[in-house]
């Protein structure tokens, strides 16, 4: 039973990791360049839709924000000498991952704007190649894409409120090695979140935040078999099934413009991952007890925004995000995660009156693991992650 346990736990770990393990907030807009600072107060594109609903009663009459992204993790995976499955390590799980975003925005009167998304903020891909526990996991994807249709109300010249709807489709995959050959299972799921704010000008220099955004529920199922022949060619039949918990966010964020050409941006966050480790798994049917190794996260980010001159906007930004983990030396192999620093870097050019463009980049750095799990006893040292990107808004 101890075996079926310990496979069971490495198996579920990829309907697990990447709707999670990555929650990112990087979505190939100007926040990039910004590591998120300010991101619940700036307001400054339509991608506000989805930072704070309530920013769209700053924006023009109609707007579009668009970008494309490319992220490239360099997360190797190295097994200890001691593992109970002997043979290759699997290097870097990552690599090259795309993404892109579209939004759209429209005023509807004097109080009232209407906006609608289209975006993926969590998801990623795990290539684990031919290595030693190729017959537990080769690759595992896990795609999520977001379709948010906002409103906000402008309630007074000080105050305003949004509301969205996160309409959210996810797509898992998980190929391993069965018996010589490749074996790839799939399923998918829809699920419903929600994203409400509000964004106070406090001065007229300053303005305030304040999102929270829901949990999303998906629900996947696999089924599949796993022999081992160092534990005595054993076959395993493991039909999966996972409750997957999006952690519940709420940000407070600020933005204070010193003069016309220097502002200052904020962040402070929480996210609930307690909720999360606490998913309800099964086994062919029958619960699988297990401790719960997450704990709540906090979120904090400063950046500053310069102004030389009316066609180029400049960003920059440094952000920090608390481990999930409550020991890093018990984690799970598909989540190379702990607590990671952002540095941000990026440019916005006025094109036109009304189109600019801009590109970002940004460095993320977590905090070294280990999987102590004794079939696949090994560590992630210094995992890094680089996102590129590029986007463009125009208003009419």
């Amino acid at each position: 039973m101890r075996r079926n346990v310990l496979l069971f736990m490495v198996l579920s770990t990829p309907l697990l990791a990447h709707a999670s393990g990555l929650y990112l907030y990087e979505i190939a807009t100007e926040d990039t360049g910004l590591a998120g600072a300010g991101q619940a107060a700036r307001a400054q594109d339509a991608s506000t839709l989805m930072t704070n609903p309530a920013g769209m009663t700053r924006l023009p009459d109609h707007m579009i924000t668009g970008g494309l992204q490319a992220l490239y993790g360099d997360t190797p995976y190295t097994l200890d000498n001691d593992a109970a499955l002997q043979g290759n390590s699997p290097g870097n799980t990552i690599g090259w991952f795309p993404g892109a975003s579209m939004f759209y925005h429209q005023r509807l009167s004097d109080r009232w704007s209407a906006g609608i998304g289209l975006y993926g903020n969590y998801g990623l891909g795990l290539d684990f190649g031919d290595w030693a526990g190729d017959r537990l996991i080769k690759k595992s994807t896990l795609v999520a894409m977001t379709l948010s249709p906002a409103i906000a109300w402008k309630i007074n010249e000080r105050l305003s409120w949004g509301l969205g709807l996160g309409i959210n489709y996810g797509f898992l995959s998980l190929t391993r090695n069965v018996d010589g050959q490749d074996e790839k299972a799939t399923d998918h799921d829809w699920a419903l979140n929600f994203r409400t704010g509000l964004l106070m000008q406090v001065t007229d220099a300053t303005r305030v935040g304040l999102t929270y955004t829901s949990k999303t529920d998906y629900h996947f199922n696999i089924n599949g078999t796993a022999r081992f022949p160092q534990l005595d060619n054993v076959s395993y039949n493991l039909p999966i099934s996972a409750q997957v918990n999006t952690p519940a966010q709420l940000m407070l964020s600020a933005v204070h413009d010193l003069n016309q050409q220097w502002s200052l941006l904020a962040d402070l966050g929480w996210q609930d991952w307690s909720a999360y480790g606490a998913n309800q798994i099964t086994v062919s049917g029958q619960p699988l007890t297990r401790d719960n190794r997450l704990r709540d996260t906090w979120h904090t980010a400063l950046g500053v925004q310069f102004r030389p001159n009316d066609q180029w906007r400049l960003n920059t930004g440094i952000a920090y995000d608390s481990s999930f983990y409550k020991n890093q030396d018990d984690t799970s192999m598909t989540m190379p995660s702990g607590a990671a620093w952002r540095y941000g870097v990026g440019a916005q050019y006025q094109l036109t009156t009304s189109s600019n463009i801009g590109v970002a980049f940004e460095y993320l750095n977590m905090e070294s693991s280990s999987v102590s799990s004794p079939l696949v006893k090994g560590h992630y040292n210094d995992p890094n992650i680089y996102f590129f990107s590029m986007n463009y808004s125009y208003q009419f």
